[in-house]
């Protein structure tokens, strides 16, 4: 692939368009050995060899990153008040990442960060109907007829119930523990639920979407790459 070396630059995080012409002007980058003053140049991003103040800058066309999301961190790529998922991906390499879909500020757990607009389409269409599981800890205890509720659809005051969803009791007492694995995105879902069924979610963990399982050894605000083949699943 051949791209200007203004937006090399600019798509692997190295600053503003001006800010590259600037650094351009000043001798700061070369491509293959010879230093470049004109950023309009072609770069063939697989063979020529780039770098940017004394530093090589190695072309990535796509980043994926699983994220053990912490509570009290927003889902967005910017937030001037709050801190981003974004804020915590501290070592990528593109500037155009994004969360794909939205945890709750007060929700944990799996988030996958990418530039892809295609697989996070995919991952994020009501078409797909893509299941994501989720631990859960409820107020109230959790019985055989919440379990044939979900199965069923509830009714969260939207045009049409829920879709079928599988509820699997890990304890049932005054706080119940519960996985529940849904194929839908609705705003607020899990907990909209079980308010239908007159309980509470006190605390809400994802730990799969779709093939993506959480690595259990990132620990809540840790991350890593996503594997080749952890990759080539979810594609």
């Amino acid at each position: 692939m051949k791209l200007r070396l203004d937006k090399y630059l600019v798509e692997m995080g190295k600053g503003t368009r001006s800010e590259i012409k600037r650094a351009a002007s000043k001798g700061q980058i070369t491509v293959n050995e010879q230093v470049v003053k004109k950023t309009d140049l072609k770069i063939d991003t697989e063979n020529d060899i780039v770098f940017f103040q004394g530093t090589e800058v190695k072309y990535l066309l796509y980043e994926y990153y699983m994220l053990n999301k912490p509570a009290g961190v927003v889902s967005a790529t910017t937030d001037r008040k709050e801190k981003t998922v974004l804020d915590l991906i501290e070592d990528c390499k593109r500037n155009d990442l994004f969360p794909v879909g939205r945890l709750d500020k007060d929700t944990e757990g799996l988030l996958l960060i990418t530039n892809d607009g295609m697989l996070a389409h995919q991952l994020l269409s009501p078409k797909k109907h893509v299941a994501k599981t989720y631990f859960v800890k409820v107020l109230g205890e959790v019985t055989s007829s919440d379990i044939q509720a979900f199965q069923t659809g509830v009714d969260i005051g939207e045009k049409k119930p829920t879709l079928p969803a599988t509820l699997e009791i890990q304890h049932s007492a005054e706080i119940s523990e519960v996985l529940l694995t849904i194929h839908e995105g609705k705003f607020h879902q899990v907990k909209r639920m079980f308010e239908a069924v007159g309980k509470k979610v006190l605390y809400l963990k994802r730990l799969q979407m779709g093939n993506l399982k959480l690595d259990e050894t990132l620990s809540p605000g840790e991350y890593r790459e996503l594997t080749k083949e952890e990759v080539a699943q979810l594609c």
